[in-house]
């Protein structure tokens, strides 16, 4: 049952329509935030700031950045590739942040929240270090930007998630390969993917007024995995 706990918040979730943006938007709205969804990718450079100035004040933006998996292994990276995770899902949260933290400043806080990934704090296996070093960026991103921005009471963290049911990772008929349901069972101690409500509920609360004492974390959501 809803209770309102975001009533009021003017809120952006970016490629909402891809990764954890739908649930996300789904509960945001039950929870009566005034949810912008969009859905373009962000890949232009200035792009990210045209969004924030159209839309103007806002109280929390969820990054939610994502690119398919490039499983290549070291000596076959190529640099397209290479950078396609970089413009994904690096260049475009730093843009972001840039571009809002200004408002929020002048404001007197917000909440800035990116759905990452946890694969950068274990030895990921099939190895993908081209996306591994993307995701390994923005969460050093989020730690380093997070402590500065504190001092403004802006709360930029992340989740930093694997293992959790999603269209880009994790869709539903990965659950009928007998051979991901073998590295599930072996890799992840909860022995099932995390429900993408459950991503969502974490959000919220990153989102929230119950989280005004984190700033620069990554909160780990992938079922004990790392």
């Amino acid at each position: 049952m809803a209770t309102g706990r975001l009533a009021d918040k003017r809120v952006l979730v970016t490629s909402a329509d891809a990764f954890m943006g739908p649930p996300i938007v789904e509960l945001f709205r039950a929870e009566g935030a005034d949810v912008t969804a969009d859905d373009s990718l962000l890949l232009g450079a200035d792009e990210p700031q045209q969004l924030v100035d159209r839309l103007g004040d806002l109280d929390v933006i969820i990054a939610n950045l994502d690119l398919a998996a490039y499983g290549a292994k070291v000596a076959d990276i190529e640099d397209a590739k290479w950078l396609e995770g970089f413009d994904a899902m690096v260049h475009p949260l730093m843009r972001l942040v840039r571009a809002a933290t200004p408002r929020m400043v002048e404001r007197g806080g917000g909440s800035i929240v990116v759905t990452g990934s946890s694969s950068p704090l274990r030895r990921m296996r099939p190895q993908a270090p081209s996306y591994v070093a993307a995701r390994a960026a923005q969460n050093s991103f989020v730690r380093s930007a997070g402590h500065e921005l504190a001092r403004h009471n802006i709360r930029l963290n992340a989740i930093a998630q694997n293992y959790v049911a999603n269209p880009t990772y994790y869709p539903p008929e990965l659950m009928e390969n007998e051979r991901f349901l073998e590295r599930l069972s072996a890799e992840v101690p909860a022995q099932r993917l995390g429900r993408s409500e459950e991503t969502a509920e974490l959000a919220l609360f990153l989102a929230g007024d119950s989280s005004t004492f984190i700033f620069g974390q990554l909160i780990q959501l992938d079922g004990g995995w790392s």
